[in-house]
Parts: C-alpha cells; sequence; structure tokens
C-alpha cells in the first residue's frame, strides 16, 4: 500500500468516524429527550437541542480534519484547494452558529462569571 491509497484509507477513517459521531450522538440525544420527557422535564427541548448540537460540532470537526488530510496529502491542486477552503468555511460558519445555540455565547467569548447566590 502506497502513501496515497494510506492517505485516502486514514480520510476514510476519520470521515467514517464523522458520520458516526453525528448519528449515535443524534440517536443518543434522542433517547435521552425521550426520557426526559417521560419524566416531565420542562427542559427537555433545551437538553435534546444542546446534545444534538454537540455532536454534531464534533462530527463536523472530524469531517474537516478528513477534508484536510486528502486535499493536502492527496490532491494539493489549487482548485483542490479552493474548494477545501469554501467547505472549511461554511462548516466553521455552522460551528460559529451551533456553539452560540448551545451556549448563548460566541466561541471566542469567556463565560459569564457565576454570581454569589445572596
Amino acid at each position: 500500500m502506497g502513501f496515497t491509497e494510506t492517505i485516502e484509507w486514514v480520510g476514510k477513517a476519520i470521515d467514517s468516524a464523522g458520520v458516526a459521531v453525528l448519528v449515535i450522538g443524534a440517536l443518543a440525544a434522542a433517547v435521552r429527550a425521550a426520557r426526559s420527557a417521560r419524566s416531565g422535564s420542562a427542559d427537555t427541548y433545551r437538553q435534546f437541542r444542546q446534545q444534538l448540537g454537540r455532536s454534531i460540532l464534533l462530527g463536523l470537526e472530524l469531517l474537516v480534519a478528513a477534508d484536510i488530510i486528502r486535499t493536502v496529502a492527496v490532491t494539493p491542486t489549487l482548485s483542490s484547494v479552493l474548494v477545501l477552503a469554501l467547505i472549511v468555511a461554511i462548516r466553521t460558519f455552522l460551528s460559529f452558529s451551533l456553539e452560540l445555540e448551545i451556549t448563548g455565547r460566541w466561541p471566542w467569548q469567556k463565560p459569564a462569571p457565576d454570581r454569589p447566590t445572596e
């Protein structure tokens, strides 16, 4: 097995891991939401969205990593790098949007300090 085939295999393995994270994360979030709804929790929807968003974020990170590995190591042409740049830009925008939805703040903002209880 040559270098190109190895890199292609690694890229596909990371792609598969990314898809698995998306699917398993969505299923786990749905199961947790169903359990929470049965117990009468009022926060079920918010928790489901946060857990699903975290799964999507992790899956997107793995998919971006696989794209970078394949593009840079296997086909480093100008057109493939430009396509990669577009894909990374779109996924970065999605990641920032999801982070804002999950935490209520941008990734570069510090979390609000805990307020002392009175």
